[in-house]
């Protein structure tokens, strides 16, 4: 039997027919389940029952005409979202223990939203990875593979959803977190235009692509949550103003839709049961009205190394404020100022943390910042000036695999780190060109899930929700 999803439980909770106190119950109880003893999933890093169960008892003493369009729901954080009531560690020694002041905007928009915050989920340090093994506080399992990993960086918000213990979380991106999870564990996940949700609260990596989103068990479920977490916010200067009717109940038609399928998002060494799977769906999407194009985006082969000047360059500048002194752990008994800092940073971050500032260190020192950053900077322009190139041509949606292959297994790309950046391959070029994209699954290798991506255009998340509502429709 299906575990009831969102819009499930926020209407059974509205009307009566359940209260938020039992769903809350039942999420907790699952949780610590699936969480004790050595087979843990590791998908939660902290959970509190008691606030969780106050939360869940404010909401019933609510009139029903009260209780908002989440209301009872539970949902997980990500955990470099800040919540006042739980820790905020980013997954790392540098922040372990520590506690946020403040919630993050999407949280505060939830909890108006009736939702219930259930607890925090694993990722990779400080959102750096793509498999959840760098995490200062152990990897988290695939729900479906114990040997294999989730994905990452939001692995444990994906895995929590994947193995049933709980019906929604937040996740964040900059370069695939969120849908390369949710392809190798199974469920949907979504990353929104750049600006169209708040990053208030959210501990920054890359800044110009951190990007926070809904993760769920079907599209409408997710596209629910990202309608309440959606809107301008004053607290964030690259928060945008949209009309939130763009998001409204995605219809489940395709019919009419241009869908661009780009050549360079197949190329002949794609694991050939991810080809097979995709060209099913794209099959199915013909058959139900959509015209299938063939298109191309050239520079797509640049985008890995494109990120990779990027994001580390801003890793390094925003991550400088964990010194010991303003925020982070703090070495015992140093002997000088620049021992302080040696120690808290040398002890508090974790390799790939520290492989990336110093990579990033580097792109912006005197003399490479203009050979490589300003010109990984031109790069970008050249990527986001393909994809408005083929929107503008009438294309729609674009459709391709979300990852080359199904979830790989626990150490086999940790020792070359190129190999582990690769997964990504598919993630990168949207958003680096800041567009709406999402991964929804469409069949599976064995046992495990294969995921197939949307992207559109800027600011039309709702004909992104629409073709990705058919396809998903398709299979049931």
């Amino acid at each position: 039997m299906t575990a009831p999803g969102v819009r499930e439980i926020a209407a059974a909770v509205r009307c009566g027919e359940r209260r938020a106190v039992a769903v809350t119950e039942a999420a907790l109880a699952a949780i610590g389940a699936r969480e004790s003893g050595p087979d843990r999933l590791n998908a939660f890093l902290s959970w509190d029952a008691e606030c969780a169960l106050r939360a869940a008892r404010a909401v019933d003493a609510l009139a029903p005409v009260a209780r908002g369009p989440l209301a009872g729901v539970p949902v997980a954080i990500k955990d470099n979202i800040c919540t006042a009531d739980q820790p905020t560690t980013c997954a790392s020694r540098m922040l372990a223990g520590f506690r946020s002041g403040y919630d993050a905007t999407v949280v505060r928009r939830l909890r108006a939203a009736g939702a219930i915050i259930i607890g925090k989920t694993n990722l990779d340090e400080f959102a750096m990875g793509s498999s959840t093994e760098n995490s200062a506080f152990g990897p988290t399992r695939n729900p479906l593979d114990a040997a294999g990993g989730p994905g990452g960086s939001s692995g444990g918000a994906a895995a929590a959803g994947g193995a049933g213990l709980g019906p929604a979380a937040l996740g964040s991106e900059t370069s695939g977190s969120i849908r390369q999870p949710a392809a190798f564990c199974g469920v949907v996940g979504i990353r929104p235009t750049y600006g169209r949700v708040s990053r208030y609260g959210v501990v920054a990596f890359c800044s110009s692509l951190d990007q926070v989103g809904p993760i769920a068990a079907d599209v409408r479920d997710a596209a629910l949550l990202l309608r309440v977490v959606a809107g301008r916010d004053a607290r964030d200067a690259t928060s945008v103003a949209r009309p939130l009717s763009e998001l409204d109940e995605p219809g489940a038609a395709a019919a009419g839709l241009v869908v661009g399928i780009p050549q360079e998002y197949f190329p002949s060494e794609l694991d050939p049961g991810v080809a097979r799977i995709c060209a099913d769906a794209v099959a199915r999407l013909r058959d139900l009205g959509a015209e299938i194009r063939s298109i191309s985006l050239p520079h797509t082969e640049h985008a890995i190394p494109t990120y990779y000047v990027l994001a580390p360059a801003e890793a390094s500048s925003n991550l400088a404020r964990f010194d010991g002194v303003r925020f982070g752990a703090r070495a015992p008994d140093p002997i000088s100022i620049r021992e302080l800092y040696e120690e808290s940073r040398a002890r508090g971050f974790g390799p790939e943390v520290k492989r990336r500032i110093v990579l990033g260190s580097y792109i912006l020192s005197s003399g490479y910042y203009h050979r490589l950053y300003a010109r990984a900077q031109q790069v970008r322009g050249l990527i986001a000036d393909d994809f408005r190139r083929v929107f503008a041509s009438g294309v729609d949606v674009l459709f391709s695999p979300t990852a080359p292959t199904p979830a790989f297994r626990f150490g086999e790309k940790t020792e070359n780190p190129y190999e582990m950046y690769l997964s990504d391959v598919f993630v990168t070029p949207s958003s680096l060109a800041a567009l709406p994209s999402l991964s929804l699954p469409i069949g599976r290798l064995g046992n495990l899930p294969v995921g197939g991506q949307f992207i559109a255009d800027q600011w039309h998340e709702r004909v992104l929700l629409r073709a990705a509502a058919a396809l998903e429709e398709s299979y049931r």
